[in-house]
């Protein structure tokens, strides 16, 4: 079936670099955005980076640059670059993109599973 995985995330010192992959599988991506999120333990998810069809990018202000958001479409896979990593980045990130399935052509918004982030010295 149609899915999102997500990798990358892990244990990192402040001022580290992470690199999170989300690949999709079942699927290939479809509708103008795609994006990551982020949820800390008791908070709302929030948006942190987006990145339209036509290579435009948006970002939360906390993460300006530092965050890097990209996509490869052929591999049909997502990234978000993390540099200059902070305590206040922890939290889970998730991938979400709109799909187009391959085995009925169906439009469908799919969410990753979450990856952990832990920013710690």
């Amino acid at each position: 079936q149609v899915q999102l995985v997500e990798s990358g995330g892990g244990l990192v010192q402040p001022g580290g670099s992470l690199r999170l992959s989300c690949a999709a599988s079942g699927g290939v991506f479809s509708g103008n955005a795609m994006g990551w999120y982020r949820q800390a333990p008791g908070k709302q998810r929030e948006l942190v980076a987006a990145i339209i069809t036509g290579g435009s990018t948006n970002y939360v202000d906390s993460v300006k640059g530092r965050f890097t958001i990209s996509r490869d479409n052929a591999k049909n896979t997502v990234y978000l670059q993390m540099n200059s990593l902070k305590p206040e980045d922890t939290a889970v990130y998730f991938c979400n993109a709109n799909l187009i399935t391959y085995s009925s052509s169906r439009y469908v918004n799919v969410w990753g599973q979450g990856t952990q982030v832990t920013v710690s010295s």
